[in-house]
């Protein structure tokens, strides 16, 4: 999930906007000199702002990454991915992080703001770059373990690009799923093969829950469609690993063909952060090939309680400690089951946002005053998840590397790092059996 306090934030460029307001869609040259006037001011305004921002992190691993967008049959029902995998390094230009305007829209769309936010959005986010060469060559001659990774709700596939770059960088092939589910902000398909070739795309937006309409009917419906999109993507990577001829709608310059015999078969993980937490859960249950998950700062909502005990993979909770509340604690801990792999660890100082990339492009003073970032530094608590989640993957996915040096974390032996949860539950479970409310998180 986005966070709500998000939106005071394009609250803030809106009235920015409107103290210099100018025409976004027809401008004659005089009014082009002043909205080069207006967006020097922005740009003013914000860099006062922009003192502590950083950059998407680098991976720490040894393998150079590159980076491309896979799209498989232009249907809605078909398959939407940003795939990050060990590259050539060959000097490939940097990723754009988020290559559409559209998504700025939909995530002020989401966040219930004026549509004029999104375009002030892709004016100081829209050139951000993230370190993953665009459509280098996959670096062949390996077998890799695969990751399906699943968004948040509100998200979408590109903005987890610092969990994705890193396991690229330690010798995975990570492939970040976009839903069309109707919990990504935006996301886009093609209505037929013309406008395909001609890249017309169609635009669906965040499907949103109705004035008297319950929330788990809707949310539950969802995270199964997430569930089977991801044993979607799963299915066409191996056939693409068999060799069969496949495709890529959207005609890039990466060669789909290199993916041949490139996966390790036997080495297969589900990764999602939030309502892509309750994803990994939903996902395990249905499909065995599926060797274990990572749950980050999961959403337990939508799941069905019939799930809980029908997951024999390993499962691993990463949590934020800000995040977390009682009864999402109590559903995770339905999956704590005899004879079933189960860890959980909490992140001190850290919140919702620290497992996504807003928590790195945006200033110290925009990210504390909007819950973007925790207490903690935002590069030690994505290091601390995902050092934690590559020793997780290589005990239950049987890798031969060095990840075991981070055994300690998954028991939450670190400074920053809480075993278990913060939460007690322990007055809680009567409460909960005796309401028929819905505890509602902090959304951070």
């Amino acid at each position: 999930m986005l966070p709500s306090k998000l939106h005071a934030l394009f609250c803030l460029c809106t009235c920015l906007a409107l103290v210099y307001p100018f025409d976004w869609q027809d401008l004659n040259p005089v009014a082009h000199i002043k909205s080069e006037a207006w967006v020097s001011k922005m740009q003013a305004l914000m860099a006062a702002a922009s003192i502590g921002q950083t950059k998407i992190p680098r991976g720490n691993g040894s393998y150079s990454v590159g980076c491309t967008d896979l799209m498989f049959n232009y249907t809605n029902k078909g398959t939407f991915l940003r795939l990050y995998y060990p590259s050539q390094d060959d000097g490939h230009s940097d990723t754009v992080w988020i290559p559409n305007k559209e998504y700025f829209w939909g995530l002020s769309k989401f966040l219930g703001t004026h549509w004029l936010v999104g375009k002030i959005m892709n004016l100081f986010f829209g050139s951000i770059t993230t370190p993953a060469a665009w459509n280098a060559p996959l670096r062949t001659g390996e077998k890799y373990p695969l990751i399906i990774f699943s968004h948040g709700l509100g998200a979408f596939r590109t903005i987890y690009s610092a969990i994705g770059i890193d396991l690229a960088s330690h010798g995975f092939i990570v492939a970040a799923v976009e839903h069309r589910d109707g919990s990504a902000c935006s996301t886009y398909y093609f209505k037929d093969q013309p406008a395909a070739e001609i890249g017309s795309k169609s635009w669906l937006y965040l499907r949103t829950v109705k004035r008297g309409e319950e929330e788990f009917p809707l949310r539950n419906e969802q995270v199964r469609q997430r569930a089977k999109e991801c044993s979607q993507a799963l299915s066409l990577i191996l056939d693409i690993d068999h060799g069969r001829p496949v495709t890529n709608v959207l005609d890039l310059e990466f060669d789909v063909e290199e993916l041949k015999d490139s996966i390790d078969r036997d080495k297969i993980a589900v990764i999602g952060h939030s309502f892509g937490g309750a994803t990994v859960i939903q996902t395990l249950s249905e499909d065995q090939r599926f060797r274990c998950g990572i749950a980050l700062d999961a959403w337990m909502l939508p799941m069905g309680d019939e799930v809980f005990s029908r997951i024999p993979q390993p499962l691993f909770f990463i949590n934020s400690e800000r995040f977390q509340y009682p009864s999402n604690i109590i559903r995770m801990k339905k999956c704590f089951l005899p004879d079933r792999e189960r860890k959980m660890i909490t992140i001190k100082g850290a919140v919702h946002q620290n497992f996504v990339d807003f928590t790195f492009v945006t200033s110290k003073m925009i990210g504390y005053l909007f819950t973007l970032k925790g207490h903690i530094d935002s590069n030690v608590a994505i290091s601390l998840s995902n050092k934690a989640s590559l020793a997780f993957l290589q005990k239950h996915l049987g890798l031969q590397k060095d990840f075991d040096q981070w055994d300690s974390l998954v028991e939450g032996e670190d400074d920053n790092l809480i075993p278990g949860t913060n939460i007690d539950t322990t007055n809680h479970e009567a409460t909960l059996q005796n309401s028929t409310g819905i505890e509602r998180p902090n959304l951070d």
